[in-house]
């Protein structure tokens, strides 16, 4: 993540007087603005998080990304002239009641107010928001999403919160899921000292998106097991959860996703013991509320034009909050597609 100028500094266009406002200081927000700082306009980028990053500070293990190497490219970008507000939450509508990002959030901005204050606004709020199995017991105490585990012990490694809001780690843990916050919650809850860990998989280990290669390498050689064609279909327990059922499954025909759908094998239900369950379905993209006419997508993400402006003039959207939860590459790369039609509108407005 370094290298996010998209210029060198003294290589900066003049001053144009024009003012923008991204919402979201993840790699689709900061990809925005080495662009837009190059083209001469002044920046200005909202984040509810402590620091800019997003989920590549809060959310991706630091072996993956390395932390002080998105801080050299936030850097680059404080001294060409970009302003941070982090702790700041923009919303759109009525105030928002469920976000992890809650925890460290300090100020709320009404996103109708920046529209007001800034010649164009970027939002690239992302896809935080965690998807839900929606089977029974869900809601027992020892189930987290995935994301919010991860996000919960990195904010605390950072100094960002306190102890006592990191969720604990049982010793028994099952992860659900095959894409890679399943395998950084594996590997996560054994370094916080879990004896057992099993990560589940409703597919075979080909059809898994964090790839056969990464599950090898980064799970089953640490001795955690990777177990297929298996789904939860209850979670068990008085307040706590104690044990899951399962059902065994089988791959039919291809689905939408062109990959093998998966069928529950009838009759083929067992239950085993867990006390830690980390769900890792997949994420949903989290806008900032509905308002001002910005029209969604069936999926919930923000609906975009060829030039990616929203339904409202002036107001632009690019990353996973427009294309669902993608690759860091790809997210930097809408980041900065969107900031060149942006620059367009601003040099016609």
């Amino acid at each position: 993540m370094k290298f996010l100028l998209r210029c060198k500094p003294n290589t900066k266009k003049p001053p144009t007087g024009k003012r923008v406002a991204i919402i979201g200081a993840g790699p689709a927000g900061l990809g925005a603005a080495g662009v837009l700082l190059c083209d001469g306009h002044e920046v200005h980028i909202y984040d509810a998080l402590p620091e800019p990053g997003g989920l590549l500070i809060f959310g991706i293990p630091p072996f993956r990304v390395p932390r002080e190497s998105v801080r050299e490219g936030v850097r680059e970008l404080i001294e060409a002239g970009a302003k941070f507000y982090t702790s700041t939450f923009v919303y759109c509508g009525e105030k928002p009641h469920e976000h992890e990002a809650l925890l460290l959030v300090k100020e709320f901005v009404n996103l109708e107010d920046l529209v007001k204050r800034y010649d164009a606004v970027i939002i690239t709020t992302g896809t935080w928001k965690s998807r839900s199995l929606g089977v029974p017991g869900e809601n027992l105490q020892g189930v987290y999403k995935a994301l919010d585990y991860l996000f919960r012990i990195y904010a605390n490694q950072l100094g960002y919160l306190p102890k006592e809001k990191v969720y604990p780690t049982g010793k028994k843990v099952l992860v659900v899921g095959g894409g890679l916050t399943a395998v950084d919650a594996a590997i996560e809850a054994r370094l916080q000292g879990a004896e057992k860990v099993v990560v589940a998989y409703r597919r075979t280990i080909n059809e898994a998106p964090a790839g056969k290669k990464t599950i090898e390498t980064e799970l089953i050689a640490r001795g955690i097991e990777f177990r297929e064609l298996i789904n939860p279909v209850a979670f068990l327990g008085r307040e706590k959860v104690e044990k899951v059922r399962f059902i065994k499954m089988r791959l039919g025909p291809p689905d939408k996703s062109g990959r093998p759908r998966p069928e529950p094998v009838p009759g083929s239900e067992f239950e085993e013991e867990f006390d830690t369950v980390l769900i890792a379905i997949g994420e949903e993209p989290t806008p900032p509320g509905p308002c001002l006419g910005i029209e969604f997508n069936p999926d919930g993400t923000i609906k975009v034009d060829e030039k990616m402006q929203t339904t409202h003039r002036g107001i632009f959207a690019a990353g996973d909050v427009v294309t669902g939860p993608s690759l860091i590459g790809k997210a930097l790369g809408s980041g900065m597609k969107a900031a060149q039609f942006v620059n367009e509108y601003l040099s016609s407005h």
